[in-house]
């Protein structure tokens, strides 16, 4: 039996659900969700329909907007748009079983409805149109839909033919998917095909996934290496993967890690504050999830106007532990060894690599067990306190420094503003 998938996608989501905050209509409403607090060069989350209409790009920066162009402005408010993004996914369980939900991100998922066309006596595209007049009938937000027999082909018509669709709605088998889309330029507009690999497969001569499609396999697996047999597989509209091998996959090493983009250019020391505080906060994401990790490695990224564009490493402690006074140094260090003194740090990322149950922690005869059992339960206590008063409500005095963000990013989700 063909399996029948839906990819729902909310429309410009961030935008929309202030539209609907303000009682405006989401497709006609100009307004863009950034923080002006930060700088013209703040990223937009999102762009209204409406502003796009006009030839304002989505994820542009405030400074790009035509300067004579009016429209508002919304700061972001995470908490909200995550409360909404669960009243949409509330909607979808009033029609399908969870198993057969895949949440691809916070506006948009994957639904496998082969088995419930018979129970509701509905087409795909009639069930699909009852999915999207219940979602804004609850939300107020309008939504898109793809329709496919793989997931791959369902994000396709998502991607590339409903977004331009009167209704909203788009579907593709292997056969349309060939007849109105292998010629379809630039390849970058397909799922899972960057701007960097359009870029190499243009350099040998193929710039549509028909080209793809007769291409000389040996070749793309020379470029590609084993990639090579997905994006095959994808040039001809073929996809294995079912939700179901989504929900049964498990990856067999386990990492965690933390980043964030610096409002300004952080010279060598202010960077190690940085670092320092990460590493802090990983530490106690480690304890939380009871997990413990033996290594760590740290992703630098520097400022445009420095010739060296980015550094990296990574560190391993003679035993597993999720211990700050143990991890915290070890980081500091790795950061002393592979930083470039001379270049601005604008990026960091602190990985702990291989995390494991913290039953797994073996003792080594340099260990004192004692003074690492008062670590771990004061790491326990500052989690209670977090848990029950906020986060803000302990911090270390380094959180004080004026380089500091742990404060800050703790009223933030995503790097967002909360709203709260």
């Amino acid at each position: 039996m063909q399996r029948q998938y839906l990819c729902i996608d909310l429309k410009s989501f961030y935008a929309s659900v202030e539209c609907v905050q303000r009682g405006l209509d989401p497709m006609t409403a100009k307004l863009v969700v950034a923080d002006p607090d930060r700088s013209k060069n703040t990223i937009c989350l999102a762009v209204s329909p409406a502003l796009k209409a006009l030839g304002v790009k989505n994820r542009c920066r405030l400074g790009d907007i035509p300067a004579g162009m009016r429209y508002i402005t919304a700061r972001p408010q995470m908490k909200l748009y995550i409360d909404r993004s669960a009243d949409i996914y509330g909607v979808y369980l009033r029609y399908f079983s969870k198993d057969d939900i895949h949440v691809y991100s916070v506006d948009e998922a994957f639904m496998d409805v082969t088995n419930y066309l018979a129970l509701y006596g509905k087409t795909p595209r009639q069930l699909a149109e009852t999915i999207l007049e219940d979602i804004q009938r609850t939300t107020g937000l309008r939504a898109t839909c793809g329709i496919g027999t793989n997931l791959y082909l369902t994000k396709i018509a998502l991607d590339l033919t409903a977004k331009h669709s009167p209704s909203f709605i788009g579907a593709l088998d292997e056969e349309t998917y060939r007849a109105t889309l292998w010629d379809h330029k630039p390849l970058s507009d397909f799922w899972r095909v960057g701007a960097g690999i359009s870029a190499r497969l243009a350099r040998v001569g193929l710039f549509t996934m028909r080209d793809v499609a007769n291409a000389d396999e040996d070749l793309l697996y020379r470029m590609f290496g084993k990639d090579a047999e997905l994006l095959i597989d994808h040039a001809w509209g073929r996809e294995s993967a079912t939700i179901a091998d989504i929900k049964a996959y498990q990856s067999k090493t386990h990492s965690l890690s933390s980043g964030q983009v610096l409002m300004r250019d952080y010279d060598c020391e202010e960077g190690l504050l940085i670092v320092k505080e990460m590493t802090e906060l990983l530490c106690l994401d480690l304890t939380e999830k009871g997990l413990v990790t033996h290594s760590v490695s740290l992703y630098l990224g520097y400022s445009g106007k420095d010739e060296v564009a980015s550094a990296k490493g990574s560190t391993a402690l003679a035993a597993d532990t999720n211990l700050g006074n143990l991890l915290v140094p070890a980081a500091a260090g790795l950061y002393l060894r592979i930083t470039d003194r001379r270049c601005k740090l604008r990026r960091v990322c602190v990985c702990f690599n291989d995390v494991a149950p913290e039953e797994n922690i073996q003792m080594t005869l340099f260990d004192n067990e004692r003074e690492n059992m008062n670590n771990r339960e004061i790491q326990r206590t500052v989690l209670d306190i977090k848990n029950r008063y906020g986060k803000n409500a302990i911090f270390k005095g380094m959180d004080l420094s004026k380089a500091a963000m742990t404060l800050e990013r703790n009223r933030q989700i995503g790097g967002h503003r909360s709203g709260e």
